[in-house]
């Protein structure tokens, strides 16, 4: 699937609702104003959640990593003072106990191996430390992308969407989690809204190529994707709406903390 896009093309596509979920995300998952510790955030992307975190806890003390190149040269480049690397979450290039969080916002359900991506994240966080995660509910109806692929499989009822991914139903997140030695696992749900002056400013962003839905565009002729925008445009208004999204959130605490 296409992330290796560039940065403002995300942005447009799922940086309106990734700016406003980063917020949340970061007080579910107890990285506070001035905190302190170390953080790191796995598939950093363009830096939506960087910038958060970095905020909070200042940029000499978050990390971030994400496999994408031109995403990780937007993201050095809007935050110069935090070490963001390019890589993948299952092998993660720093050592054991080395961030007192690590946190993956829409991520999980990207990776190769989600529980092994989880598992490398306890590892490099500290006994007692923080694993967070979130992905939207794809499968209970909620996620952002929701509209557009009901017009899909009204077109093609075989396609397939997002709501199989990793930790896109409920309970799943939660689930993985434990299953990457996680203790103390708890699971919430994080909501965001987004608002659109128009239909076409809603569709725009699924004609560059991002993520799953922007692959499925690409294979469409004209006259099918002109036959997509249709069909969205007969579920959503003409003028201004607001797009109202859900995305499950889980966090545990990694093992081996002794008592004071």
């Amino acid at each position: 699937m296409s992330f290796d896009v560039g940065a403002d093309a995300y942005a447009r596509f799922m940086g309106r609702y990734a700016d406003p979920l980063a917020v949340r995300f970061a007080d579910f998952a107890g990285v506070t104003d001035g905190a302190g510790g170390r953080v790191l955030d796995v598939g950093c992307g363009t830096g939506v959640l960087t910038a958060e975190l970095a905020r909070r806890v200042g940029e000499g003390r978050v990390a971030g990593i994400d496999p994408s190149a031109s995403f990780v040269d937007a993201a050095r480049g809007r935050l110069p003072g935090v070490d963001i690397r390019r890589g993948v979450g299952e092998d993660l290039p720093w050592p054991d106990a080395t961030f007192d969080a690590a946190l993956a916002q829409l991520v999980v359900h990207f990776l190769s191996d989600p529980a092994a991506g989880l598992a490398e994240m306890a590892r490099v966080t500290r006994p007692g430390g923080t694993v967070a995660a979130c992905v939207w509910d794809y499968a209970g109806g909620r996620a952002p992308l929701d509209t557009f692929w009901s017009a899909v499989r009204d077109m093609d009822p075989g396609a397939r969407d997002e709501s199989g991914l990793a930790g896109a139903r409920a309970g799943h997140l939660a689930e993985l989690l434990r299953r990457a030695g996680l203790d103390g696992v708890e699971q919430g749900e994080l909501t965001v809204d987004v608002r659109y002056r128009s239909f076409d400013e809603w569709w725009e962003p699924y004609t560059l190529g991002v993520g799953p839905a922007g692959d499925h565009v690409r294979t469409l002729d004209a006259a099918g994707r002109e036959e997509l925008r249709r069909r969205c445009a007969q579920r959503l208004p003409s003028g201004p709406f607001t797009v109202d999204a859900v995305a499950w959130a889980a966090r545990g605490t990694v093992r081996g903390a002794t008592a004071d």
